[in-house]
């Protein structure tokens, strides 16, 4: 129960620094971050962050629209479990403890498996727990009671199920394919994690001789971007539709250097518009080369070593690695006068996504899993709509990856993760998955047994997700209600590197979907509309944002950046020497919308004297109002975070309390509450109570921290009881409950009403005349709101300091007046003497002149197409930017003027 009211209790100025620490203390140890029980299950999973990781802006997004929704859905009494985990992160935590030993003066190769997996072991316990912390930090109210690992020993008994259940029916198999290496990190790298970047390069144009002149040609010459591999080349292709090479399909190259024979061939892989239509054809080093090789059963010659150096047996090249191997090729074809030309060239080239090398497509040994059996079921669950992707439009990328998926590489040449559970025996060559490990052969009763050396993809592990961390596979009855889970929210670079694979792996083996919906929240960006990465300095720590403007600020600022378009920039600006945060202007004004629930509650409960809990009822035009406007909203949000809308639930009620309840209703009943009788007086606080307890549940879901301190500060309203200890756990405000304070005609008139308050003050403004002003508004409008505003005439001089309101339906423009055009009526306001029109519509002139000057330059500045190619895109979106802020001023001062005529 809530403790006993008094007035004293809410400090003058809110201090998230000092609040929002003790709130969640008290909330976890409430046990409020628990599973809660109720109707219809809304179960979610975390995406799990790497155990060594730190918090960053995506982290920060996804945390909080998950955290809104489990808020909410708690509220509302729905059965919710927010399911929190680690990641334990291969190659990113392997390099770090790398890069430790070798501070230490040793190797891991030195130290061995055993004791480096202990090392990681160390270095995840001591650094493992910081991202949770920050998670924490944020308010996210998570089970922090039930931690997963993907390394704990219940989930890698499920890993390894999966891995030996797959491998006995045929879904894991063992061969040489090309995959994406990277010699830094000395492992293979999945096509979805690679990284490709622009570069500068070049397209060398080699030759290579005929073995016999045919038609009087000597040699063909062949385009390639890496002269380096040409050690590998094992054929020479062409396209079938290039007649004028149809001659030379079946001779014979003799390849330089190496003099090794080798065949020129057509194949549908060729484009015969590249270079010179002749293609080198390296089936170790390239996968279309490779498919190649294949079709053609072309022989697959490894020329690097794991280390991208060229192996023994190439002479003077041997030894090299691809980089001096590139340089010394090339200039061996130009001494040799085999070397045609040089053209620059710009491509996109793949890296590493940890280490930043570039990635070289190698031949190796690795484990697949053969996707066919597994791709379409999981693409007919989202074709069917059992899974749904929010927004719309991620099904359509989604189903393409599915159609062009090819088997997935899950070995990686590492130590730390989840080793292969496949054993060889030495002596008779028995082999097999097992869930058990064994060191005798159960075939010839060998000892000579060793357990494969490579570990499992992290996203293998990370694929069973929903329902390794619920009790599979040893304890199944665990999933009953709560899996399939309710949705998944994520990023879309990782839709095919996990939201595919969960599905698929859920489908064989709980025979259900993971979950029912995704969504795929916006990509967060610098504030020049670069990625945000620790490279380039960019990045914003989410921690830094609570630590200058509170959790609420930056909780609420991210959930108002969602929209349908995708990518957003976030406006922090930072130190360009230190990177450390300056400031976040739109994160600022989120800090005063703080600051703003605060002061209009903090005024509200300091004028509850002698309050007794009781029904709203409203007694005025404005009370009525308020009270459909809340019932509005509240069906508003409701099905806003009912179909993932976060963004427009941010902003509509954003707009509902800022406006409708501080700016206006709180405004108008000031009156009544300071001055009005003892009957009037309790009946305001009453209504003033009961709007703001439905606002603080509304509002908690985004900004939990201060909706908890004004609602523990706030007596029980005559609606809704405060049985609950905690905001967090008392009930959502139910459309159906509010349904009976709906009233179109209330607010519809009550509008009216304001749309000329708002335009005498708008125009007070605009002129800089005082406030106190009184104005004369004369206003046309159609014989229903003629009628209706006449009945609000006096509520509208007094709020509005009119002096004299004429409504009706032809209403003329007197002299001497603006018009405003709003809320369907045509409102003149009479300025009269109070405005000398002639020195304003001159002084108007001037700016309309000084802006259209401005505005044709940007024009001619954006048409410039040198401009336009050259130019930042950051710069040019400003200078599109401002042309349309320049537009719309023009056009308001054409009208001002106008008025002024």
């Amino acid at each position: 129960m809530k403790g006993v009211y008094t007035v004293e209790e809410m400090p003058k100025t809110y201090d998230p620094q000092a609040t929002e620490p003790e709130l969640i203390k008290k909330w976890i140890q409430a046990g409020c971050y628990g599973r809660s029980k109720g109707t219809e299950d809304r179960t979610v999973v975390i995406p799990p962050p790497n155990v060594t990781g730190i918090l960053h802006m995506g982290h920060a997004m996804d945390d909080t629209i998950q955290d809104t929704y489990i808020r909410y859905s708690r509220m509302r009494g729905y059965s919710t479990r927010w399911i929190l985990g680690t990641d334990h992160a291969g190659i990113a935590t392997q390099t770090k403890v790398d890069k430790k030993l070798k501070s230490e003066g040793v190797s891991r190769l030195e130290i061995g498996r055993e004791k480096f997996i202990e090392a990681c072991w160390d270095w995840t316990r001591e650094y493992g727990g910081t991202i949770v912390e920050q998670i924490k930090r944020m308010g996210c109210s998570i089970d922090f009671d039930d931690e997963k690992f993907t390394m704990s020993p219940e989930y890698t008994r499920a890993v390894r199920k999966v891995f030996v259940d797959w491998y006995h029916h045929d879904l894991i198999y063992r061969g040489k394919r090309i995959v994406n290496w990277c010699p830094h990190c000395e492992t293979s790298i999945s096509d979805d994690e690679a990284e490709y970047a622009d570069e500068k390069g070049h397209l060398w144009y080699l030759r290579y001789p005929l073995k016999e002149p045919i038609n009087g040609i000597e040699y063909i010459t062949v385009a390639t971007t890496r002269p380096e591999t040409m050690l590998g080349d094992t054929g020479v292709a062409v396209s079938p539709q290039d007649p004028e090479k149809a001659d030379l399909v079946g001779a014979t190259v003799v390849l330089p250097i190496v003099n090794r024979e080798i065949p020129i061939f057509s194949d549908w892989h060729v484009d015969a518009g590249y270079g010179t239509g002749f293609v080198k054809v390296t089936p170790a080093h390239d996968p279309n080369d490779f498919a190649m090789g294949e079709a053609h059963g072309l022989e697959k010659i490894n020329i690097f070593d794991e280390h991208a150096v060229v192996v023994p047996g190439y002479g003077e090249f041997s030894g090299l690695d691809r980089d001096q191997a590139r340089a010394a090729i090339v200039a061996w074809f130009e001494e040799h006068g085999l070397l045609d030309h040089i053209e620059d060239l710009e491509h996109s080239v793949m890296h590493c996504y940890r280490c930043g090398t570039t990635l070289e497509p190698w031949l190796s040994e690795q484990w697949f899993v053969a996707v066919d059996k597994l791709k379409e079921p999981a693409a007919q669950a989202v074709r069917k709509g059992d899974v749904t992707f929010h927004p719309e439009r991620w099904t359509q990328t989604y189903l393409t990856w599915m159609d062009n998926l090819r088997d997935w590489n899950i070995s990686r040449q590492l130590w730390w993760g989840h080793r292969i559970p496949v054993f060889y025996c030495d002596d008779c060559g028995w082999q097999d998955a097992l869930m058990e490990d064994t060191d005798v052969c159960p075939k010839c009763g060998g000892h000579h047994v060793r357990q494969d050396e490579d570990v499992l993809d992290t996203w293998f592990s990370s694929q069973l997700w929903t329902f390794a961390t619920q009790g599979w596979p040893e304890h199944p009855e665990q999933l009953e209600g709560h899996h399939p889970t309710k949705v998944l929210v994520t990023a879309r670079d990782i839709i095919a590197l996990w939201v595919a694979r969960m599905i698929m792996s859920s489908l064989y083996f709980t025979k259900e979907i993971p979950f029912h919906d995704v969504f795929i929240y916006a990509t967060i960006l610098a504030k020049d509309g670069s990625r945000m990465s620790k490279s380039k300095g960019n990045g914003v720590n989410p921690m830094d944002l609570i630590a200058k403007y509170g959790a609420d600020a930056m909780r609420y600022n991210l959930l108002t950046l969602i929209t349908n378009n995708q990518d957003v920039k976030f406006d922090a600006v930072l130190d360009k020497k230190t990177k450390e945060l300056l400031e976040s202007p739109r994160t600022d004004q989120a800090r005063s919308f703080v600051t703003k629930i605060w002061n209009a509650s903090r005024f509200v409960q300091m004028n509850l004297d002698g309050y007794t809990p009781g029904e709203p009822k409203a007694k005025t035009p404005e009370d009525a109002w308020m009270f459909s406007r809340l019932a509005r909203v509240t069906a508003e949000t409701t099905e806003q975070l009912e179909s993932y809308g976060f963004g427009d639930y941010a902003r509509n009620i954003q707009t509902f309390f800022w406006n409708d309840v501080c700016d206006w209703y709180i405004e108008l009943c000031k009156s009544r509450l300071l001055n009005g009788d003892t009957e009037e007086r309790l009946q305001v606080q009453r209504n003033l109570v009961f709007v703001l307890d439905v606002s603080m549940r509304l509002l908690h879901p985004v900004m939990p921290f201060v909706t908890e301190s004004v609602w523990d500060a706030l007596p029980a309203s005559g609606v809704f009881s405060h049985d609950a200890t905690f905001l967090m756990t008392a009930a959502w405000p139910e459309p159906q409950e509010l349904a009976r304070f709906m009233n179109d005609e209330a607010e519809h008139n009550f509008s009216l009403a304001k749309t000329v308050v708002s335009a005498a003050r708008s125009t007070r403004a605009r002129y800089r005349l005082s406030p106190k002003a009184e104005l004369s508004v004369a206003v046309r409008a159609t014989a229903e709101d003629a009628d209706a505003l006449t009945k609000q005439t006096g509520f509208i001089r007094s709020v509005g300091r009119i002096s004299e309101l004429h409504i009706g339906e032809d209403i003329q423009k007197p002299a001497g007046s603006i018009s405003v055009a709003e809320g369907g009526l045509e409102l003149y306001v009479i300025l009269g003497d109070l405005v000398d029109l002639q020195a304003e519509a001159k002084r108007l002139e001037k700016d309309l002149a000084s802006a259209e000057k401005e505005l044709l330059g940007v024009k001619r500045t954006l048409s410039n197409e040198g401009f336009v190619a050259k130019a930042a895109l950051a710069v040019i979106e400003k200078k599109r930017s401002r042309a349309a802020e320049l537009e719309t001023l023009v056009a308001q001062l054409k009208q001002q003027i106008t008025d002024f005529s």
